[in-house]
């Protein structure tokens, strides 16, 4: 099949850097720098680093501190019904939305008109990978059937997002495992450049941009990991997070509309992507799934998992000064490499 992407899209340069090592040999060290395809952005890959050995990385850490303090925790039973706030009237009479063992809940401290928490359940501490497949689909669902309420009574909160951090070494305030919903009606800088690069991309070839990406990279096979049901699943070829998968379902543009079992689908790779960072020794990572709901959306449905620095004593942070003062994201493996790993996993 003939990819429908440019390869100029994914193009990537050799920079080698040059000196002599203590010992008084000439070294040699080879960075690669890549073009996102969708974004524009670079980012390194510093081979150099790849074998280094990370404190806190060589096995998985042990749990965190406090996991059996669950009559502490504010979304443990029975005190979260007390601690946790309701949903106004308008949106859902019951205050809180349940599905399965899921509670859905207003965000004590939000970021927007519409942020909510979805809880997985009532166990306090989940270890990466070892969720079951039912778990994540009924919180998802219960996630999406939240836009659906806001949809309905705010049509112009149409910037959404389902997010995820698991432990505090991803941004996670609380190790009781959950998720966060978002809708208002400013976007975030990503929806809104993400919004226009793919409705951009459909007036000049009538087609889906990451429909057109995951084509190309299905075609391509470097870095193509499987599916699970409608979502392509694939290792990002411009990482802009350290071991970064991507899942997308070409054609799909809305997060309300979606059907029960893509998210059972969606589930199952989410958890197979956690058992990959599993065995590479890592327990933290980021979640993420945005959408536009409006008629006029051409940005297809994807979601994106990076890892994160272990939460665990003596462990650096996976974001350096490059990253945050030069805006060029440096990690030490390929993306090859990593899809060629999370295979494994399908």
């Amino acid at each position: 099949m003939k990819t429908p992407i440019p390869a100029g899209w994914f193009s990537m340069e050799t920079v080698r850097a040059r000196f002599m090592e203590p010992s008084g040999e000439p070294a040699d060290r080879i960075i690669q720098i890549r073009v996102n395809p969708i974004s524009g952005r670079t980012s390194r890959i510093t081979f150099s680093r790849e074998n280094e050995k990370e404190a806190g990385a060589e096995r998985l850490p042990s749990p965190p501190p406090g996991i059996r303090q669950t009559d502490r925790c504010p979304f443990c039973r029975p005190q979260v019904l007390a601690l946790t706030p309701q949903l106004i009237p308008q949106i859902h009479p019951a205050g809180r939305m349940t599905r399965g063992e899921s509670l859905l809940f207003p965000n004590l401290f939000p970021y927007g008109a519409y942020s909510a928490v979805s809880l997985f359940g009532n166990t306090h501490f989940v270890e990466i990978g070892t969720a079951t497949p039912s778990s994540y689909t009924d919180c998802l669902i219960n996630c999406a059937d939240y836009l659906h309420r806001i949809n309905r009574h705010d049509p112009s909160a149409s910037y959404m997002a389902i997010t995820q951090n698991h432990l505090p070494s991803a941004g996670g305030s609380m190790v009781h495992p959950h998720l966060q919903v978002h809708a208002d009606r400013i976007g975030s800088n990503h929806h809104r450049f993400l919004y226009d690069r793919a409705l951009s991309h459909r007036h000049a070839v009538q087609r889906g941009l990451f429909g057109d990406y995951s084509t190309h990279e299905i075609n391509a096979r470097d870095r193509y990991i499987g599916s699970t049901g409608p979502w392509e699943w694939l290792a990002a070829f411009a990482p802009e997070g350290f071991f970064e998968i991507w899942a997308v379902y070409p054609g799909q543009t809305s997060l309300i509309t979606l059907e029960e079992s893509a998210w059972g689908h969606l589930a199952a790779g989410m958890i197979r992507v956690q058992k990959f960072y599993r065995s590479i020794h890592r327990n933290g990572y980021n979640f993420g799934l945005l959408a536009v709901e409006t008629p006029q959306s051409a940005l297809e449905l994807r979601a994106v998992m990076v890892v994160r620095s272990n939460y665990a004593p003596w462990t650096r942070s996976d974001h350096t000064g490059f990253e945050v003062m030069l805006g060029d994201m440096a990690t030490f493996s390929a993306p090859e490499d990593t899809a060629r790993l999370a295979r494994a996993f399908w």
